[in-house]
């Protein structure tokens, strides 16, 4: 698995997993758990994983849905 996507916006990540799921490409997400231990101050960062086979297609799709990602 590779990392899609870091970060602390909770709407950003199931937006893109919404998208990823409506192309075929699996995700899974990291971090859910430590997020949860902090409360809602939004200190750590969620990560959001995906095969690295299709990192680079991930990647397309969300640009291609107005989502900017840094690589």
């Amino acid at each position: 698995m590779e990392e899609l996507l870091r970060t602390n916006d909770i709407t950003l990540i199931p937006l893109v997993r919404s998208i990823l799921d409506g192309e075929g490409i699996a995700s899974f997400e990291l971090d859910v758990n430590m997020s949860i231990l902090e409360g809602s101050l939004g200190i750590l960062p969620r990560r959001l994983m995906v095969r690295a086979s299709e990192l680079d297609e991930a990647r397309r799709v969300l640009r291609l849905n107005g989502i900017k990602i840094e690589t």
